[in-house]
């Protein structure tokens, strides 16, 4: 079991950014790799950026790949998500997870894929405002 907890989301201008927090349970978390999704309501969940287990390897979407960066820090039980020049459309929860199933040979098909995921936080919060 794993049990995760965001932090870090808050109201920030367009152009401004923000760095997200996941603290993860347990002694165990560098057996996992960890990935960052997002929601907005009526919206369904979709995937921002990824880690693997060692934290060398990094996935991110399309969308995110030159503003967003994740990382991680086994010692500490935690994954990153730093946003940098953040748009209004990036407004949304943001829920990490984790992914047992995930490795660095696995392909980005995992990584990007929720259900290799599991176990999820509860999300917090980030808002862009124009």
């Amino acid at each position: 079991q794993v049990q995760l907890v965001e932090s870090g989301g808050g109201l920030v201008q367009a152009g401004g950014s923000l760095r997200l927090s996941c603290a993860a349970s347990g002694r165990t978390f560098s057996t996992y790799a960890m990935g960052w999704f997002r929601r907005t309501p009526g919206k369904e969940r979709e995937f921002v950026a990824a880690i693997s287990r060692s934290g060398i390897i990094t996935f991110y979407a399309n969308s995110e790949q030159d503003r967003f960066s994740i990382s991680r820090n086994n010692a500490a039980n935690t994954v990153y998500l730093q946003m940098n020049s953040l748009k209004p459309e990036d407004t949304a929860v943001y829920y990490c997870a984790a992914s047992y199933y995930c490795s660095g040979t696995s392909g980005t098909e995992c990584y990007r894929s929720e259900r290799r995921y599991n176990y999820w936080g509860q999300g917090t919060q980030v808002t862009v405002s124009s």
